[in-house]
């Protein structure tokens, strides 16, 4: 079972520069497993392009290493608030992608303008107070988990219906019920800030998409009357 998670948690992290998520060795996926309290996640500082399956570093719900020769990604902490936080959570993906971290570089939500946004968020994909001074000199990486998860409740957001955080200052992150999924969600954001850059070009007064057009598309494909993709017969 934990080489079944490294291995998620591994095919997740080398998905993100295959799309295009990454720079450098900017950003990293993890992959929880509930029942034993441990997830996986990538190494801190290691290219995506030497990594392995079996270089993935489990960790424990308390902060700990328990498997894994290497460190764990410096955003470990991070992961770990936003797993505790939320259970229904079984992946976080953090990148830098181009697009995104503009919005989160300017402090910016990105706004819902069409049907794209629609598919995959109840509305704009929200932006994070600034960090303090304080948070900042701290536990950073935990404090920026406080902050996304401060952020969620302020709003009375649900999670799987805004599965992605803008980090002001800093960059995105996202999450669903699987880091594969995850992963769809990071594609899904990138490409929902460079059409919204661009629409905001065309149209700088541009208004948001109607309500019942939102609603429309985000309920074909969420909640209990979905009826978008194949259902499988019984």
């Amino acid at each position: 079972m934990l080489e079944e998670l490294k291995r998620e948690a591994y095919e997740a992290n080398v998905a993100l520069p295959r799309h295009g998520l990454i720079n450098l060795t900017f950003g990293n996926a993890s992959a929880v497993d509930r029942a034993k309290g441990i997830f996986a996640i990538k190494p801190s500082g290691v290219d995506y392009a030497a990594l392995t399956a079996d270089d993935m570093v489990l960790v424990d719900f308390d902060g700990k290493r328990v498997e894994g020769k290497l460190n764990p990604s410096s955003d470990t902490p991070t992961h770990r608030r936003l797993l505790l936080a939320w259970p229904q959570l079984g992946g976080v993906v953090h990148t830098h992608s181009s697009h995104a971290t503009a919005f989160a570089q300017a402090g910016r939500a990105i706004p819902i303008f069409g049907t794209t946004h629609a598919d995959y968020f109840a509305g704009d994909i929200p932006v994070t107070r600034k960090m303090t001074l304080q948070e900042i000199a701290a536990a950073y990486e935990w404090e920026t988990g406080n902050v996304i998860v401060e952020r969620f409740a302020a709003g009375k957001l649900d999670p799987l219906d805004f599965p992605a955080v803008l980090v002001n200052r800093h960059a995105p992150f996202t999450w669903a019920a699987t880091v594969a999924k995850a992963v769809e969600v990071a594609v899904a954001v990138e490409c929902i800030a460079q059409m919204a850059l661009m629409s905001l070009q065309l149209e700088p007064t541009l208004a948001p998409i109607e309500d019942e057009l939102l609603q429309k598309h985000f309920k074909r494909k969420h909640g209990a009357g979905a009826y978008y993709g194949q259902t499988l017969a019984g």
